[in-house]
Formats: C-alpha cells, sequence, structure tokens
C-alpha cells in the first residue's frame, strides 16, 4: 500500500507544473507589454527593432532567432540576429550573412513571393536539418518587408500552433514599427516642405509692392490672394526712369511717369512662383531703360522666351505708363485680361487691350500700343482670371460680365479705390458661395484719378 506521501505526489508535480505554466504565462506578457511600450515610445526604428529577435526566441523558449528585412533596391539584409547561446551564434550569422549574400547577388529581381521561398529553404539548409526552424513574414500594408526566423536546436523542441501564433503577432508589432516610422519620415518630410512653401511665400509676398506710391492726383488700391502659398499673380508699381540724383523721392517723383503692370503665370504653386520672380526682376530692368511699353514686352518676351519654352509654362501681362501731368496713359498688352476702364463723364466701361502673345510663347512675337486720356473721376481696374474663372455651386462662371457689372455698380455707387477692390471681392466670395470654387490666384489693382478740389 502506497504511503502518504507517494499519494499526494502526483498533486505537488500538478501544481508545480500549474505554477511553471503561470510564471510562463506571465513572462510572455511582461515580454509582449514591454515590446508593446517600446512600439508606443520609440524614437529610433533600428533601436526597436534590436528588440525584435530577443523578444521572439524569448517569448517561444527559443533558442535564438533572427531579423531579415527587404531593402527598397531589392537587396535582402540581416538586420538584427540574438542567440541565447553564444558559443553557436557565430556560426549562426555566418550561415545566415551567406543566405542573404546568395540572395542579394542572385535574386534580386525576384518576385516576394519566390523570393520569401528561396529565403526559408536556404536558411534551413545552411542551419542544418537538425534546427527546428520557423519563419514569418513582415507584412506592411500587405506588403512583404522581411521575414522573422527564430530557430531552436533542442531536441524536444516543437513548433505549436502557439508558439507560430507568439512570432506573428512578434512579427505584426516590428511591421506596425517600420510603417509608423516611415509615416514619421514623410510627415517630417511634409513639415520641411510646408515650411519652404511659407518662406516662398512669405519672399513673395515682400516683393508685391508694400506700401502704394504717391503718384499726384492719383489714388491706388492693390490685393493678391494666392490659391497655394506660393501664387503665379503679380503686380507692380514702377517708376519709369527715376532721375538717382533726387534723394527727395528715391522711389520716383510723384509728378513723374509711372508703370503700372499686372501679370499671370499659368499655374499656380511654386513653379509659377518662380517664373513670377524672374519676370518681376527682368521688367523692372527694362522699365528703368527707357523704352516705350510696346519695346519693353517685346525685349521681355526676347529674354524670357528660352526658359519658358523649356517650362511649358508662359506668362500674361499688361504695361502701362502714366502721366500724372497729363493724365495720359499709354500701355501694351500680352494677352492678359484687359483692364476696365470707367469713364466717369460718360458713365460708361470700357476694355484696355492691344494685339500681342504670350510672353514666351513665339521668340518674334510683337506687341501693339495704345493710349487713352483719362480724366478726374476715371477709374481703372486691373485683374487677373482668378475672378472670371471662379465657379458656382451650379458650375456657372463669374466671367467678365459679372465682374463689369460688379465694377460699374461700385463706380456708380462713387466708392474709393480700396472700397472697390473690396466690394469686387465680396461680389465673387457671395457668387461662389455654397459649394463653388476659386481655385486659382486673385489679384486686384485698381487706379483712380481724383477729381478735381471742388
Amino acid at each position: 500500500m502506497p504511503s502518504a506521501t507517494e499519494r499526494i505526489t502526483p498533486v505537488i508535480a500538478l501544481k508545480e507544473l500549474v505554477a511553471r505554466l503561470q510564471r510562463e504565462q506571465h513572462k510572455v506578457h511582461d515580454l509582449l507589454s514591454s515590446l508593446g511600450f517600446a512600439l508606443r515610445s520609440f524614437n529610433n526604428l533600428n533601436q526597436f527593432l534590436e528588440l525584435i529577435p530577443l523578444v521572439a526566441s524569448r517569448v517561444t523558449d527559443a533558442d535564438g532567432g533572427a531579423l531579415i528585412l527587404y531593402k527598397p533596391d531589392g537587396q535582402v539584409k540581416l538586420h538584427q540576429l540574438h542567440c541565447h547561446r553564444d558559443r553557436n551564434c557565430q556560426d549562426v550569422r555566418s550561415a545566415l550573412e551567406k543566405v542573404v549574400h546568395q540572395i542579394s547577388v542572385g535574386d534580386a529581381t525576384t518576385q516576394l513571393s519566390a523570393l520569401s521561398e528561396s529565403l526559408d529553404t536556404q536558411v534551413q539548409s545552411d542551419l542544418g536539418e537538425d534546427v527546428q526552424l520557423f519563419g514569418t513574414p513582415i507584412l506592411v500594408k500587405r506588403v512583404e518587408r522581411g521575414r522573422l526566423y527564430v530557430f531552436s536546436r533542442q531536441e524536444d523542441y516543437t513548433w505549436t500552433e502557439t508558439r507560430q501564433k507568439l512570432i506573428r503577432l512578434v512579427a505584426d508589432q516590428t511591421a506596425v514599427a517600420i510603417d509608423n516610422d516611415e509615416l514619421a519620415v514623410k510627415l517630417r518630410k511634409k513639415e520641411r516642405l510646408d515650411r519652404e512653401l511659407e518662406i516662398g511665400g512669405e519672399i513673395q509676398q515682400q516683393l508685391l509692392p508694400r506700401q502704394f506710391p504717391t503718384i499726384a492726383g492719383v489714388k491706388l488700391a492693390a490685393r493678391c490672394k494666392t490659391a497655394d502659398q506660393v501664387g503665379g499673380d503679380y503686380y507692380d508699381f514702377i517708376p519709369v526712369a527715376p532721375d538717382p540724383k533726387d534723394t527727395n523721392y528715391p522711389g520716383g517723383h510723384p509728378e513723374g511717369k509711372w508703370a503700372i503692370a499686372i501679370g499671370d503665370v499659368m499655374g499656380k504653386g511654386v513653379p509659377a512662383g518662380l517664373i513670377m520672380t524672374m519676370t518681376r526682376g527682368m521688367l523692372r530692368g527694362e522699365v528703368f531703360n527707357g523704352y516705350s511699353p510696346s519695346k519693353i514686352l517685346q525685349h521681355l518676351n526676347w529674354a524670357m522666351y528660352a526658359d519658358l519654352e523649356n517650362s511649358h509654362r508662359f506668362v500674361t501681362l499688361f504695361y502701362a505708363e502714366y502721366d500724372p501731368k497729363s493724365r495720359l496713359l499709354s500701355y501694351s498688352n500680352a494677352a492678359h485680361n484687359p483692364p476696365l476702364l470707367w469713364q466717369a463723364r460718360e458713365k460708361t466701361v470700357q476694355r484696355l487691350d492691344t494685339s500681342g502673345m504670350l510672353i514666351g510663347l513665339a521668340p518674334d512675337s510683337q506687341y501693339g500700343v495704345d493710349r487713352v486720356q483719362l480724366q478726374p473721376g476715371d477709374m481703372l481696374l486691373y485683374y487677373t482670371d482668378g475672378f472670371t474663372d471662379a465657379a458656382s455651386a451650379t458650375g456657372d462662371r463669374f466671367d467678365e460680365e459679372n465682374l463689369i457689372e460688379a465694377f460699374q455698380t461700385a463706380c456708380q455707387r462713387d466708392y474709393a479705390a480700396q472700397a472697390t477692390i473690396d466690394h469686387i471681392f465680396d461680389c465673387v466670395e457671395e457668387f461662389v458661395a455654397g459649394g463653388g470654387s476659386s481655385q486659382d490666384d486673385m489679384t486686384l489693382v485698381v487706379m483712380q484719378v481724383e477729381p478735381p478740389t471742388a
């Protein structure tokens, strides 16, 4: 008859087994919790990936693990290796590096499925048949980006379903870390580009007139609203052949001639902004030489043709010179939207236009010139096609007819220059309200000839 000690031995053994299983479960839980914490808090992807083979082998009681990643150029890299038994680690590393080298040299263009199959076969072959090996893919957005291998030389070691699930769980955490890191890189790149665009927009705004010049008998107003941070619209007030000896009026004499220009580069964003900046510099150089409006546009077209031809972009430009003494406006147009002239005496609106092609379209373009005598109370409206192209919710365009009506209303109500601009912008915003769109740069410049003092 068995003794009491012999009768309770199976019970004690069962309790010890349960306790050991609980300890194993706690260990696995703690390891996976630590990995999850590292995933949420890591700032360096490589440091996180160093943990993967270690955690994968520990949660499965295996001898070691290896993380192999596929590089964007198709090469295969042994990223990290961990072995519990250091004496075997060098042999394992040599075997894996040999496999990686063979795959990288011979199969760089192999499809991922074939690459993984070949990799599994060669890793098992080089590690030896006595090694219990399990590999699972690192899937980032359903694309395999590498393999996680765990191995054991224990004779009684088996890859149970639970162990396989644990390895796949670690592989999924690895994929999340890689994806998060790539998203962070993209975000930093986007933030850097946004900042560069912001700086570009600031520089461009500084190139536009920061204040209106003093021109005898004239009131000026302007507003430029870009669709993006950097736009392709341009306007400028330039003194015509200023006297460098005139220290009282370094920016041009109030009673001297002044050039008023407005332009639009086809497209928007950074390319349009760069061309706009180039146009501004070249135009100012031509104006200071004292050429006629038609010659200025002709020279500008000659100078810019080669660059614009390669960029597949063109520039529209309306250029006018105003003499405050005679109130004579001379102008030339390079296919820009013709400015609108409100003639106060006749209570009518006239379009100012001449013949001329886009800047950069053909090297031998010729530009016409015309003149108009302005009278007290007259108002001139320069604009870009962002206004006429603005669309309502039904798809109708604001077009020139609505612009003329809004301008005419402001003039009939005796609005000042700035109030006229505010009124037209309000009309367009009301037109596109309720689902419409205005996706282009929008620029207005108003020049008002003051009536004589009563």
